[in-house]
């Protein structure tokens, strides 16, 4: 009986053995038949990287993890511009990002003319408490020139354990003055909400219609909405402008809770499609109606993009009841409406990889496509510019007296737009006895 026991396992080890056998078999047979032969290309590849490690000329850049991650990410790079791989110190940086919190000088900066320049210090910072401005050029880190220093490697730089000093050479063009500043680095606390002065006091005009703007999705944007909105609705809220205009996206997860303040629970939000229209995920809202009568106005631009497009596309989409739930107002958005997964590796590196498109809940698709405004209200450059000027601390003191004059006397015409409309919902719902007059007023806006 025992016998019998053991060659009936034996066999069937066997047969499972014959059979996935067999299927890595015609997997291979079919690929090579394609002319997509995995072991033909990872013989070339291999060759290839042995020839590069015994011949090139620079043997100080021949590492075989050197190597394969520039391997891998030339692989990723060709796919589309959102994959790529990411080395160990990036993607650290990424999860800092995304964290809203990282040690640094709290200034952001940016390439102008091939030269580093602040765009804008960040309030209660050191770089802004010392006094840097917008405009200023960092010409040297630590006593080392930033010629030909690359944006990556000079933010590396300034960031750095919270407690540590970093020296800043800084040549000021508006008077041409050189000065040092020596800089103790913090833990810079990166808000993701803000009022329309900058800041986080969110007062609401003489028509009670409050304001917020969204810089980014990161792990705590919805929290930070949500103490916003408290404060707004303290003061008399009675409509909401949120800003999204050159919000370039985050967490798909944080898109989702700001969309649930202001929709009914159930009400779907977003879907996503894998490949071949496979792998459907659908997201709904949990929360529960307390915002869902709010009349509301989004703002976007070109510069809207990813997560600010799932916010805008849901909040336009929406139409519980015969309603309609958000007037979207401004220009067209950018258009990235893909998934990217993170999948980390064993050696602490990671890959963002494309792994899904998403959908409106009308099932528009959103990549390449955008979000086209309900009311559309074009704005130059010069115009977005002056604006972000006025926002940014120190910004409108880096201009040349008549640049600034310019700058202080130009009008958001977006906002005043959906400010515009907002007073006119409001007036309306005062003198309409049903609760949902706003909603429809707003739906006869948008025609």
């Amino acid at each position: 009986m025992k016998r019998r026991l053991l060659y009936g396992t034996l066999l069937t080890l066997l047969a499972l053995n014959i059979l996935v056998g067999a299927q890595i078999y015609l997997h291979g047979a079919t690929a090579a038949a394609e002319g997509d032969d995995p072991y033909t290309s990872l013989k070339l590849f291999t060759t290839v990287l042995e020839r590069v490690r015994s011949e090139y000329v620079d043997n100080s850049k021949l590492s075989y993890k050197d190597l394969v991650h520039a391997a891998l990410k030339g692989m990723l790079s060709t796919l589309d511009p959102h994959s790529e791989f990411m080395d160990p110190p990036k993607y650290q940086d990424l999860k800092n990002d995304t964290s809203g919190e990282f040690g640094g000088v709290g200034i952001v900066v940016s390439m102008k003319s091939e030269f580093l320049t602040v765009v804008s210090p960040m309030e209660d910072t050191p770089g802004y408490k010392a006094g840097i401005l917008s405009g200023d050029r960092i010409i040297k880190i630590d006593g080392h020139s930033t010629d030909r220093l690359g944006l990556p490697d000079a933010v590396k730089r300034l960031r750095g354990e919270p407690g540590s000093e970093v020296s800043l050479t800084i040549l000021r063009p508006s008077n041409g003055q050189v000065k040092d500043y020596k800089l103790v680095r913090a833990a810079i606390k990166v808000d993701t909400v803000k009022d329309v002065n900058g800041k986080r006091e969110y007062p609401v005009d003489d028509h009670g219609i409050g304001y917020v703007r969204l810089t980014q999705f990161g792990e705590r944007t919805a929290d930070e909405l949500s103490e916003a909105l408290r404060k707004l609705k303290d003061h008399g809220m009675k409509a909401l402008v949120m800003d999204l205009r050159g919000n370039p996206g985050g967490l798909l997860d944080q898109a989702v809770e700001v969309c649930e303040k202001f929709l009914p629970r159930g009400e779907l939000v977003v879907t996503t499609e894998g490949r071949e229209g496979k792998q459907k995920s659908e997201y709904r809202a949990r929360g529960g109606d307390k915002l869902s009568q709010l009349p509301l106005a989004i703002l976007v631009n070109g510069g809207s993009a990813s997560a600010s497009e799932i916010v805008s596309g849901c909040l336009q989409d929406s139409t519980s009841k015969g309603l309609c739930r958000a007037v979207i107002v401004g220009e067209q958005t950018f258009g990235k409406g893909s998934v990217q997964s993170i999948l980390q590796l064993q050696d602490g590196s990671a890959l963002r990889l494309t792994t899904a498109k998403y959908f409106t809940p009308s099932h528009k698709v959103i990549h390449e496509k955008g979000i086209t405004p309900d009311i559309t209200v074009p704005m130059s450059e010069e115009e977005e510019q002056d604006l972000y000027l006025r926002r940014a601390p120190g910004g409108l003191e880096s201009l040349e007296p008549k640049d600034r004059e310019r700058a202080i006397n130009t009008h958001d015409t977006q906002l005043e737009r959906a400010m515009d409309l907002l007073k006119g919902l409001t007036l309306y719902n005062a003198f309409s006895p049903t609760t949902d007059a706003a909603p429809r007023k707003m739906a006869k806006a948008r025609e």
